[in-house]
């Protein structure tokens, strides 16, 4: 096979059709079922996506109705999870913690062994509903805090950031936080949600291949990317009372050196996207309100002059991970559970794309080209 040509990484093959999203090259965008992902976020709540991901339309009021009514009756914390989770040390990474629970939750439902397309779906809607109380009572506990009760009269983000920090969410603070969810729900054949297809073409069941997804979401060449940009801006160092002109020098300076010595830098750059990530333009405007929102110029400033400097540098745009990490920090967030938060919204593409292999299903089984030595007597 010494002819074969390698496409290392799977880079440019096609392996399957999906009606779940795509990323429509002629106009930039990234299209769940076919709407434009910026306008969804300026328009719908991550419910209203939630539903358009796993039914292919977007719901009627009396649907959307009946919807979030399954989904805040699934919102409390199981204590069974909840003992679970306090075994876990307080070191590990809360994505271990999101691993972990997803498999919990599927030892534990009534439906673990059903993978009928009712059953897929009830299974994803609970996951979905459970796992913001998992990220909050993870990164309260690290703090000595105990758990927050759901509310059942806030809508899911509102209710993630009560349940995180026990306080009345701000409007505006909701209002960007729905959209970075929205943001993150989905993107076609991902590291993770490929993942998850390969999970279920064995005939493995929904929260296995969630599982195995989350584990592959950990990475920070995919999800990871989020905590690596604060880190990134820690290493510059966040100096609150600082001016956006004095930050966006520093920041300036800190990516000339590290792109000298040749260092990755997170958040920039995408497989997909070659002009831009399509969502980013989004996710800064949400971004932008909330430096004003918390009063922090500074961060504009690191954010500003990172990104000119790679752009003067390499011509290399920002990916959403970009500005979805300083717009969690400034709502509070720890910087290890922003790729949690990611978990809690891409449940919802992760399991389109599981009841979507299932329904017309081929065992994923590539093949490989070996370069060992040959054949060889003991």
């Amino acid at each position: 096979m010494a002819d074969t040509e390698i496409k290392k990484g799977l880079a440019g093959v096609v392996v399957d059709y999906t009606a779940v999203s795509k990323v429509n090259a002629e106009t930039n965008s990234l299209l769940y079922r076919g709407y434009p992902v910026q306008e969804l976020a300026a328009k719908c709540t991550f419910e209203e996506v939630a539903y358009l991901l796993w039914n292919g339309e977007l719901p009627t009021p009396d649907q959307l109705a009946e919807f979030t009514a399954r989904e805040r009756a699934g919102r409390a914390l199981d204590p069974a999870l909840k003992a679970m989770i306090d075994t876990l040390p307080t070191d590990a990474h809360p994505m271990d913690v999101c691993r972990t629970a997803a498999s919990v939750l599927g030892a534990r439902h009534n439906l673990a062994e059903d993978s009928s397309p009712e059953a897929n779906m009830t299974k994803a809607v609970d996951l979905w509903a459970a796992m913001p109380a998992v990220v909050a009572y993870d990164q309260r506990r690290r703090r000595g805090e105990d758990v927050v009760e759901p509310r059942d009269d806030l809508g899911y983000s509102a209710n993630f950031l009560w349940m995180t920090f026990g306080e009345d969410p701000v409007d505006e603070v909701v209002a960007a936080f729905d959209v970075s969810m929205i943001l993150y729900a989905e993107h076609s054949f991902n590291a993770s949600t490929f993942t998850a297809r390969v999970v279920t073409s064995t005939l493995s069941d929904l929260h296995s291949a969630v599982t195995a997804a989350i584990g592959a979401l950990k990475g920070p060449l995919h999800g990871g990317a989020n905590e690596a940009v604060m880190h990134t801006f820690d290493e510059i160092g966040i100096r609150p009372e600082e001016s956006l002109e004095d930050a966006a020098a520093r920041a300036k300076t800190w990516m000339e050196d590290a792109l000298a010595q040749k260092k990755k830098v997170m958040g920039f750059g995408h497989r997909v996207y070659k002009d831009g990530d399509s969502r980013v333009p989004t996710m800064k405007a949400a971004l932008d309100k909330m430096i004003a929102h918390y009063g922090r110029p500074e961060l504009l400033g690191l954010y500003n002059g990172l990104e000119q400097a790679m752009d003067a540098a390499k011509a290399i745009k920002p990916n959403l991970d970009y500005p979805a990490g300083p717009t969690y920090h400034l709502m509070g967030f720890d910087t290890p559970t922003f790729t949690p938060i990611f978990v809690a919204s891409r449940i919802t593409g992760w399991t389109a794309h599981i009841m979507e292999q299932a329904a017309a299903n081929s065992l994923i089984r590539p093949l490989s080209a070996y370069n060992g030595p040959g054949q060889r007597s003991v």
